[in-house]
């Protein structure tokens, strides 16, 4: 079942629109990275270049554009106030850009100063409107797969954010931990946990509320996340054993769990009701369709570790899911958020001059959201063959990925162009 939407506690539309336009900015960063480094991007997983390019898209895409989103669904949908909302979105989005940025060239330099500076501004990212939401979130019945999901997913960031300077602590010497491990339950907890999470928690109320379709079914939608969430504590306990198979067993789980909500994902749009074009709808596609071929790469790795020992597997993972997956998935649903928000705010302001706000099409163009789509196909397709043959493609995936997120600002930025001129009129 859906919550019913509450629209008296939406934020003013600067809030969530701060960091959908600044999200961008970070995959024309990724881009310009990879250009200028080329193959040296790709080369490992554990590059500092790599590490650099991995977190401006995960903290500066897709964590900048989720924190933006939360913000606004916390309060429309779940009925959560944030306290003192502008000041307290205003302090985390200065606070995440300047972490990200730091954090960006304490990987390329290997600077001790710019990590620890990174940290101090994470925690003031996270720590106040972490504390705000799970409080208010913890005191309120879970009565629907939305709010449950969007918990965990806070809860998981809580452990990613943790695990994230735990890690940074070991890499610069402050303490004696194995790195690898450390690191891998960082990315578990941050993507599968984070992100993942979210993803589906907000597909259960946007999927069949913007893309028509008939709801999740109820047995899933209720044990899904929570499902997925005791498997990602049981798998992270598992590094505390010696056994090994058990912690292939509980990686088969995952994989099970996030394929069935991929599967079902691509059922209830291919049987949606109302059958007229839609970007968003092709991007949802993209992103359900890279959630299970990472899934089925991620099993091929645990049946042939050989295979999982190469260079370029834990790339093509990565590719898949943050480019394929995160970012897809969070492209497609700012083409229906933002025209919505500034509708809705448009319509309100109007309304009080006896006028009507325009039709949402308009907003952003199908046609220009269309386009936009091609171009990210690109991206996606030149990213996963430059994870294999870096030395020729690299720099090309670069190129592109600058030309479709730069396309995706500038889509977003005439929309709020367009709410600014509609107020003129």
């Amino acid at each position: 079942m859906q919550r019913k939407l509450s629209f008296e506690h939406t934020p003013s539309l600067s809030i969530p629109l701060r960091f959908f336009l600044t999200a961008p900015v970070f995959a024309m960063l990724a881009g310009l990275l990879l250009v200028w480094y080329g193959p040296q991007a790709l080369s490992v997983r554990w590059s500092p270049i790599t590490l650099a390019l991995t977190h401006l898209l995960t903290l500066g895409f897709l964590t900048m554009s989720m924190t933006g989103a939360l913000i606004q669904l916390l309060q429309v949908v779940v009925g959560i106030v944030v306290p003192h909302v502008r000041l307290t979105a205003a302090i985390v989005h200065g606070a995440l850009l300047l972490a990200t940025c730091a954090l960006t060239c304490a990987f390329l330099f290997f600077s001790t100063p710019l990590f620890v500076l990174a940290l101090g501004f994470l925690s003031i990212a996270f720590l106040g409107l972490l504390g705000a939401c799970l409080i208010g979130m913890w005191r309120m019945k879970a009565d629907n797969a939305t709010f449950a999901a969007m918990r965990l997913a806070l809860v998981a960031l809580c452990i990613t954010v943790g695990l994230g300077a735990v890690t940074t602590n070991a890499l610069i010497g402050v303490v004696a931990l194995p790195i690898v491990q450390m690191t891998n339950l960082h990315a578990a907890w941050g993507l599968v946990g984070w992100v993942g999470l979210l993803v589906i928690g907000v597909a259960y109320q946007v999927v069949p509320m913007f893309m028509v379709t008939h709801m999740y079914p109820g047995r899933v939608s209720r044990f899904l996340a929570v499902t997925l969430f005791a498997l990602l504590i049981f798998w992270t306990a598992s590094h505390g054993l010696p056994a090994v198979k058990s912690r292939s067993i509980l990686s088969v789980l995952v994989v099970a769990v996030l394929g069935l909500f991929a599967v079902i994902t691509i059922g209830l749009l291919w049987k949606r009701k109302r059958r007229v074009p839609d970007t968003t709808i092709l991007f949802w596609y993209v992103s359900a369709g890279s959630l299970l071929a990472c899934c089925g790469l991620w099993l091929v790795g645990i049946m042939r570790p050989e295979l999982a020992e190469t260079p370029s597997f834990a790339l093509l993972l990565g590719v898949l899911f943050i480019v394929g997956f995160g970012y897809s998935v969070i492209n497609g649903m700012l083409y229906k958020i933002v025209p919505f928000l500034i509708w809705y705010h448009l319509q309100t302001r109007l309304a009080d001059i006896g006028m009507k706000a325009p039709n949402i099409r308009k907003i952003i163009p199908e046609q220009a959201a269309g386009k936009q789509f091609y171009a990210h196909g690109l991206v996606l397709l030149s990213m996963v063959l430059a994870a294999i043959f870096p030395e020729q493609l690299a720099r090309l995936a670069g190129v592109l990925f600058i030309a479709s997120s730069l396309w995706l600002w500038i889509n977003l930025l005439l929309a709020g162009l367009f709410y600014r001129a509609a107020l003129i009129k």
